[in-house]
């Protein structure tokens, strides 16, 4: 079993990913500094430090008080309208804080690393199932500081014998039984969606009606964050030497209006959106192709329809709102 040191572990994905390390019998320490995670979300069995991955005293005392096999490393800011307003943040915060963390783990000699990047690096595609190989031009700074990391990564790798695993999520959706979406604020569809259906919200806006598809609204594919998790399970079982790049994905992409749509059949409810203008940095379709992970870390997605995703994050809104005491404005129950 190894012993897994995870920055971010308090967020969406990284407490998902920490469950299923947990629950194959991995010990588990996570660093989050809870600026947009949740302490609630960290599962039990898994010890916190709450610091910043750039304040290089907390990490570095971190460090030496544990041995880690490996670090997973989710940490990181990730509003892309913000990353467009405001990019300097996002160069502080994910490139600027990730040397400084890098460094820490460098001189504890920790040498297995694995990075949560993003589709974000390719910015506006030329094919419709992105490859690995695809040319990499961001278009908002969340996916350049993605990038910068990754290429300084790769550095690391061939100077200092790291395995890095970098994987480049697509959009990650849906819930497990104990944790879903839970940002503030939201910026995510299916969980915007989900508000709107719970009365938590008036309507959903549309971001651009006139983009390249085959209904004019963007185009993205959804994996279950589940899944990304077992791809992180499926790390720690491969055999790379210096750094390897994958995508996470299902494959198949669904336009903003067929979320909607699907959500609508979900809920049996019809939604109230409206059309805006066009986000800048917003690609029309990020697609994947994930046969490289399905070839050599044998991954492949086990919840693959979208109807399935949405359904798993309805079920977590409903029971957390019955936990929560509150009285929703109708039934909150799946008609799917």
């Amino acid at each position: 079993m190894a012993s897994v040191l995870v920055t971010g572990g308090a967020g969406y994905v990284g407490s998902v990913c920490c469950s299923e390390l947990l629950a194959r019998g991995h010990e588990v320490v996570v660093v989050d500094d809870l600026s947009t995670g949740h302490a609630a979300a960290i599962p039990t069995g898994a010890v916190f430090h709450k610091a910043d991955i750039g304040d290089r005293r907390s990490i570095r005392e971190l460090l030496s008080e544990h041995h880690f096999d490996w670090m997973f490393h989710f940490a990181a800011k990730a509003l892309i309208p913000e990353s467009v307003s405001n990019p300097g943040s996002f160069f502080d915060s994910n490139v600027a804080s990730g040397i400084a963390l890098l460094e820490e783990v460098r001189n504890a000699n920790i040498t297995n690393f694995v990075f949560s990047s993003s589709a974000a690096v390719y910015g506006n595609p030329r094919s419709t199932a992105i490859e690995e190989e695809h040319p990499l031009n961001p278009v908002n700074a969340y996916g350049e500081s993605k990038l910068i990391l990754e290429r300084i990564l790769r550095w690391y790798a061939e100077a200092y014998g790291w395995t890095v695993i970098a994987f480049r999520y697509f959009n990650a959706s849906g819930a497990t039984s104990s944790i879903g979406e839970n940002h503030r604020p939201e910026t995510h569809i299916i969980p915007l969606l989900l508000e709107v259906a719970a009365g938590e919200r008036e309507y959903f806006e549309i971001f651009g009606s006139d983009y390249p598809t085959s209904d004019g609204t963007c185009v993205r594919d959804y994996v279950h964050v589940s899944d990304i998790a077992e791809a992180h399970l499926c790390a720690l079982q491969a055999r790379v030497r210096g750094m390897r790049v994958f995508n996470i994905g299902n494959g198949k992409g669904h336009s903003v209006r067929e979320v909607c749509e699907a959500v609508e059949e979900i809920v049996g409810k019809q939604l109230q959106t409206k059309q805006g203008p066009r986000r800048v940095g917003d690609p029309a379709v990020l697609c994947a192709s994930a046969g490289r992970l399905a070839r050599e870390l044998n991954w492949y997605p086990r919840i693959t329809d979208l109807r399935h995703i949405i359904r798993t994050a309805w079920d977590w809104k409903v029971q957390r709102a019955k936990g929560n005491g509150a009285t929703p404005e109708f039934s909150l129950q799946s008609r799917v």
